[in-house]
């Protein structure tokens, strides 16, 4: 494909945060999701599967058409702001709300402005050919030609004009401060993302699920303890998701103070609103879980996805501290999947369930189809009689937010709301496509395995009992450490059926409160070249957080290894000789 010509011509845009700076371009075609994408230390891009892995994001102009995966994308941006390790502004072409919600807080609430400008598609594909950029208000000038303070900028085109966001007097109270500064402060931010969602109102919601309890750096402890100290309550029933830690047991793991204090203390500011100890990462096997077409503001993208398309409740993808916001108000914007419009397939993707198919094809096809769908809303076809239950759901849709922006999914004639749906195009997904997509989750080039991770999502009952009787009788090899991470209610279900007990005697140690995506060493040994995961998320993201080498398979698979101490890297049965 040809490249695109350079352009010199001021573009228009629309300023999601207002300001001014100037760089050297960055450019990727692909999105990148900032949390796990991004050190938040030094602004080196680290997802290793990213075109962009290895390069340094601090005062460049990043130009990426959006972001994907986490919803801690906009913590780790603050960070980055707070820490000045960020980019001297993003320029995106797709509706972005996790990296402009960070940006947000950066200005709002600790004065300190980073530009966020989106631009048409063309435009940002000719910007691949600019070396250098300037960002002013709602333009950008290609070589940073951007007129002095006393010039007169272009004129912007015409936009039409959108909606009048229509507050209701509860929600003018909270914004003038008259139910405390917290709520002010929340229901400012959340005024500001409802202007840019396009919502005409606000909508009260059942219950929320907070993503923001995951400790990244200083800043969102800073901010969380802000809202303490404003006397923050949270308004509706509260959850918490994973954290950083073991909460009752990181000392005993070995984890260092000097990560383990303030990542304990996050968890703690988020108590002292109010929410509830559940750290899971999996709230839908909560007792709590919502029930079909209720209103809830849920954090964590896998969460946010299982909640839309196999629940059918309704909730945005609510970037970090955003959602936090939205437990403070009670309140969140009535726009995209909190509505019927947004939650309408404009893509249909069809497949063919393979022969002898086992659990590691779940997160294979999710990954595939994230990657193909961006920000669209898909309809997989041809599952019918694949008889998916929550475990392969829950599968499936970690690895699509994973490698999607969208915030669901609908699967014809298993989730509830595929019926109906009628997509204006499709594509197909065929054994080659999941081959590639295998090769690019199992990457080691090691047959030793040091490390065994399961549970990313946290665990199941079901996957406990499952676990249960693989490893039953049998015990791991020396030198492989076994790891499975679970929510606080799941860990006592398995207690009492007896699975934990099981597999402890195997040689598996099982964590609450914290999950592999925010577990590092000891947890990981320090000497483990090579990990193996059954989860499609984490195989993502492990070379990057952890950097380990990684080996991806099913769960009896993991078990194997976990007793042999070694797995080749060859594909599973069901994929045969694809590719």
């Amino acid at each position: 494909m040809e490249a695109p010509a350079a352009t010199t011509a001021p573009i228009p845009g629309q300023a999601l945060v207002a300001g001014e700076a100037e760089g050297d371009i960055l450019h990727a075609a692909t999105g990148l999701s900032v949390w796990g994408g991004i050190d938040p230390a030094t602004g080196v891009v680290i997802d290793h599967h990213h075109k962009l892995a290895g390069q340094c994001v601090s005062g460049r102009i990043l130009a990426i058409p959006g972001g994907r995966g986490s919803c801690t994308g906009s913590a780790v941006l603050l960070e980055l702001i707070l820490n000045g390790r960020a980019p001297a502004a993003i320029v995106v072409c797709e509706a972005e709300e996790v990296i402009s919600l960070g940006a947000l807080v950066g200005e709002l609430v600790f004065a300190r402005p980073m530009p966020v400008l989106r631009i048409g598609g063309r435009d940002f594909e000719r910007l691949a050919a600019c070396r250098r950029a300037r960002v002013a208000g709602d333009w950008l000038y290609p070589a940073g030609d951007a007129p002095g303070p006393s010039a007169t900028a272009p004129r912007s085109a015409a936009r039409a004009q959108g909606p009048t966001l229509q507050l209701e007097p509860r929600d003018e109270e909270m914004l003038a401060g008259r139910h405390g500064k917290a709520c002010e402060v929340a229901m400012r931010l959340l005024v500001k993302m409802a202007g840019l969602q396009g919502a005409e109102q606000l909508t009260d919601v059942a219950q929320v699920h907070i993503d923001g309890c995951i400790y990244t750096g200083p800043a969102g402890l800073r901010f969380a303890q802000m809202l303490v100290e404003m006397g923050g309550r949270v308004r509706v029933p509260t959850t918490l998701n994973s954290i950083s830690v073991d909460r009752r047991r990181w000392r005993e793991l070995g984890v260092d103070p000097a990560f383990g204090e303030p990542a304990s203390a996050l968890a703690d500011a988020y108590l002292a609103l109010g929410a509830q100890p559940s750290f899971t990462c999996a709230p839908y096997l909560l007792a709590t879980a919502p029930a079909f077409g209720e209103q809830i503001g849920w954090g964590e993208s896998n969460a946010v996805v299982y909640a839309n398309s196999v629940l059918g409740a309704r909730t945005l993808k609510y970037p970090d501290f955003l959602d936090a916001c939205v437990a403070l108000t009670g309140r969140a914007p009535l726009a995209g999947s909190h509505l019927d419009a947004g939650r309408r397939a404009t893509l249909a993707i069809d497949v063919v369930l393979p022969a002898g198919a086992d659990d590691s094809f779940w997160p294979v096809l999710g990954y595939a189809c994230g990657a193909i769908c961006g920000r669209e809303i898909p309809l997989i076809r041809g599952l019918e009689n694949s008889g998916a239950g929550p475990d392969e759901l829950k599968a499936f849709g970690a690895a699509f937010a994973t490698s999607a922006a969208a915030p669901m999914f609908h699967i014809a004639g298993i989730t509830p709301e595929a019926a109906g749906q009628a997509p204006g195009r499709a594509v197909s997904v065929n054994l080659p496509d999941l081959a590639t997509t295998w090769e690019t989750l199992d990457t080691a080039g090691e047959t030793a395995i040091e490390l065994v991770s399961l549970g990313n999502p946290h665990f199941s009952l079901s996957e406990f009992a499952r676990l249960a009787g693989l490893v039953r009788g049998r015990t791991r090899a020396p030198g492989v450490s076994v790891v499975v991470t679970c929510g606080r209610a799941v860990h006592r279900a398995a207690s009492e059926a007896g699975h934990i007990a099981e597999i402890e005697r195997f040689g598996a140690t099982v964590i609450t409160d914290t999950c592999w995506c925010m577990l590092g060493e000891p947890v990981v040994p320090p000497a483990a070249r090579t990990l193996m995961t059954n989860s499609g998320k984490y195989a993502h993201y492990a070379p990057g957080l952890v950097g380990r080498e990684v080996r991806f398979g099913g769960l009896a698979a993991c078990v194997e290894a976990a007793c042999s101490g070694c797995s080749r890297r060859e594909r599973p049965a069901w994929l045969g000789a694809a590719g």
